[in-house]
């Protein structure tokens, strides 16, 4: 009995540093996961934000196209990476940069009208994007930078990208609120960001991406959005689909089986990957 003891401590021992190893190995080909803390001039405030790297990043000389991701509301910056702990294997076979900048609990990705402290479409276009290229290896091109969130992320994904096309040139939406206005009871948006409806009514008009989208043209972004077939924001999705058909703007528009829930988003999220390593691939101008 007491050598059947002592073998079975032997064996779980062997077992424990077999399972130790493989973890070992597997990290060995991860990206690396930084979580930096940048200084927000805007908002007067420090704010956090992850940057997954490939892991060839540290044993090459190249430069890496970006892709930032934004998270929905409630959420923050580690909120992706949690929902996706895959995500630092994925930049590996993609060959590409990460980035979760923090949006706030509700931001919507503005700056709000109302609200001198919630700017957040400055800090990222203005304040992050900077920061990330002056001190990553990063391609400094819209042809090589990339945007795309879930939820309130959707909504800020293409709301940033079609404000700033000489920064952003591919853009995403899954699940996406992409018409708030539709949405004036909800999410205090009334109360923090956007103001009341009828003495701010034309601040609803202004921060929607259902409108935002009217300026663009063809091809100065290359899009994808996609929403589930049970989702309570599959109705916007569908009306500003066809308003980009009517307005003769090129996009990859998909509805899937699915709600508005982490399953549905950890099966978009591949996706849109793909899209957007096939548009970060597409152009080769000024690579190293």
């Amino acid at each position: 009995m007491l050598l059947f003891c002592g073998t079975m401590k032997l064996f779980k021992t062997v077992i424990l540093i077999l399972c130790l190893t493989l973890a070992d190995c597997l990290a060995l080909f991860a990206g690396t996961v930084d979580t930096l803390n940048i200084i927000s001039e805007s908002m007067r405030k420090e704010v956090k934000c992850i940057v997954i790297l490939p892991e060839n990043y540290s044993s090459v000389t190249n430069r890496f196209p970006v892709l930032y991701l934004l998270h929905g509301y409630s959420g923050n910056y580690s909120s992706w990476l949690k929902l996706d702990p895959g995500l630092p294997e994925k930049v590996d076979k993609l060959n590409m940069i990460i980035v979760c900048p923090d949006g706030g609990y509700g931001s919507w990705y503005i700056d709000s009208p109302i609200d001198s402290t919630m700017k957040y479409e400055t800090h990222i276009v203005e304040e992050i994007i900077p920061f990330i290229d002056m001190n990553y290896r990063t391609i400094d091109r819209k042809d090589q930078r990339a945007i795309t969130g879930l939820s309130m992320g959707g909504h800020g994904g293409l709301y940033l990208a079609a404000r700033h096309t000489d920064v952003f040139g591919a853009a995403g939406s899954s699940s996406g609120g992409v018409d708030i206005r539709q949405y004036t009871e909800s999410w205090e948006l009334k109360e923090r960001i956007l103001g009341d409806t009828i003495c701010c009514k034309q601040n609803w008009e202004d921060h929607t991406v259902i409108n935002v989208i009217e300026k663009l043209e063809n091809n100065q972004l290359k899009l994808i959005i996609d929403c589930g077939i049970d989702d309570f924001f599959l109705d916007v999705n569908r009306k500003l689909h066809e308003k980009l058909l009517k307005n003769g703007i090129d996009h990859d528009y998909t509805e899937r089986p699915g709600k508005h829930n982490s399953e549905y988003w950890l099966n978009s999220i591949d996706y849109h990957l793909l899209f957007f390593e096939k548009f970060f691939n597409s152009s080769t101008i000024g690579k190293q």
